[in-house]
């Protein structure tokens, strides 16, 4: 019977990213040059009906008026709640009052079963922009008009989901590239399969 040998990739081959530069912009091994914006989103069910109506509009504006590629990852992570549980039973140690108690302790046994049933995650939301590096050019000069291109689509993007009350920040550095996407090895296995996967 004959053996099969699978070869195991490096951390580096399975990682889709040739370079990240200085300035936030990553280059991917296909060829493509991204821009990640990290998203601070309204809570839509605390608004009222007119409200609702009002970004609802604005967000057909939004993709109307980006006629352009965009991926959006949601990242979602559980919540450490130790200190907070820690906290309440110091301070449920100085309290007097058994009724208080009672009450701190039935909270604590409340948010570790919201903790075991995973509904206390945090999400971060990112649009994640890429334009493919144009073969008939210089390379250089191609990256540098890509890059040009990129960033008036994060101000486009910008500018139509303030509209609805979002606030959209860049990813500009290349030590917060690095910190999101070791959250992401951290969180997802099939990175290279969901991250980045553009057409």
């Amino acid at each position: 019977m004959e053996v099969i040998k699978i070869k195991q990739l490096t951390v580096q081959e399975w990682i889709p990213i040739e370079k990240i530069y200085e300035d936030g912009f990553i280059k991917l091994k296909n060829n493509k040059i991204v821009k990640i914006l990290k998203v601070n989103p309204i809570n839509y069910n605390l608004k009222s009906d007119l409200e609702k109506e009002s970004i609802l509009n604005s967000y057909k504006i939004f993709l109307k008026t980006c006629n352009f590629n965009i991926q959006i990852l949601i990242q979602s992570s559980k919540e450490d709640l130790t200190h907070h549980i820690k906290n309440i039973q110091k301070n449920i140690s100085k309290k007097e009052n058994k009724y208080l108690k009672g009450i701190a302790e039935n909270y604590i046994n409340y948010i570790q079963q919201i903790n075991l049933m995973r509904k206390s995650s945090s999400k971060n939301f990112y649009i994640i922009l890429s334009e493919d590096i144009n073969n008939k050019m210089n390379i250089f000069e191609s990256e540098e008009i890509i890059k040009n291109d990129l960033k008036d689509r994060y101000f486009k993007v910008k500018e139509c989901l303030s509209r609805s009350g979002n606030i959209v920040t860049e990813l500009a550095t290349s030590k917060e590239i690095e910190d999101l996407f070791l959250s992401l090895l951290n969180t997802r296995k099939n990175l290279n399969n969901k991250l980045f996967n553009l057409n």
